[in-house]
């Protein structure tokens, strides 16, 4: 019988960088998920049954990054949603990057969607950041 293959994980070497500048603070669980905003393929069935697909050329993708409430990364990001509401300059790239995998994928466009929610509790809590892309391009 052959050995399963054991393989390693480590959440430090998935580094995020908005603008050039590295997002750190991450909560514990799920930090970032990146969601495509179109299927691939679209599906259409006729009357009689005859399919067709066709092919998205929709690349763009939501991310959803999730902060400590101490993170640095929180003001550096307000810092963009701010600076974008009042003058419109706040497209900046998004380079999302696995060194574990070695799978990297790039937006040279991303803006945040929003200011997040701030809620305060008794125990520090997470702050929820949902970024819109432009085109993925070739990392």
């Amino acid at each position: 019988m052959a050995n399963p293959l054991v393989t390693s994980y480590d959440a430090k070497k998935v580094i995020i960088a908005l603008g050039g500048v590295p997002i750190a603070g991450f909560t514990d669980g799920t930090f970032v998920n990146v969601t495509a905003n179109s299927e691939r393929w679209t599906r259409k069935v006729g009357a009689d049954g005859e399919v067709n697909r066709a092919l998205s050329n929709d690349n763009t993708s939501t991310i959803d990054l999730t902060l400590l409430q101490t993170s640095l990364s929180n003001e550096y990001l307000r810092t963009v949603e701010a600076a974008d509401a009042l003058t419109g300059l706040g497209m900046l790239p998004l380079l999302i990057t696995d060194l574990n995998s070695g799978r990297a994928r790039f937006w040279p466009q991303a803006w945040i969607v929003k200011e997040p929610d701030d809620g305060k509790a008794k125990e520090t809590t997470d702050i929820g950041w949902t970024i819109h892309t432009g085109q993925e391009a070739a990392a």
